[in-house]
């Protein structure tokens, strides 16, 4: 009796064992998406600087990396993002601009769809602070001088 129960032990054991290794192998299967970066820090901008700031994502899975949809917070948030599938292994970019004619804080996000398997929704953030132009409301470039036209 004591050499059925330890077998049937032992057989229920490696069958969970089996069943755990075909549940991560389903989890690690598919696309995967990693961001160098989650968050982009403009620090102290100037009004009308240039709020270009770009997000670089590798597929990290073993099918290719489909963005469907990106949606910035706001108006004042716009992102552009590869339409094109990324190959496993495969790099993209993710480029947003925000409007900074807005003088203040900045505190926005992206919310990316796809069909990565470890985050189907992602969400990339942006901050800062964009200070207002000198009187005279001139553009003015990164370096808070005056642009030139």
């Amino acid at each position: 009796m004591k050499k059925v129960l330890f077998t049937l032990s032992l057989l229920f054991t490696a069958f969970l064992g089996m069943n755990s290794a075909i549940a991560q192998s389903a989890v690690e299967s598919g696309a995967q998406i990693e961001f160098e970066k989650e968050t982009h820090d403009y620090g102290t901008i100037s009004q009308y600087a240039d709020g270009t700031c770009e997000f670089k994502f590798t597929n990290t899975g073993n099918e290719p990396l489909v963005i469907s949809n990106a949606k910035g917070s706001c108006g004042c948030t716009v992102p552009q993002w590869p339409r094109e599938p990324i190959a496993p292994g495969k790099s993209g970019v993710i480029k947003v601009k925000y409007d900074t004619k807005r003088v203040g804080i900045i505190g926005k996000s992206v919310t990316l769809q796809s069909n990565a398997t470890n985050e189907p929704t992602k969400t990339i953030r942006i901050k800062g602070n964009v200070k207002a132009a000198p009187q005279g409301g001139a553009p003015v470039n990164n370096s808070g001088a005056p642009a030139v036209n």
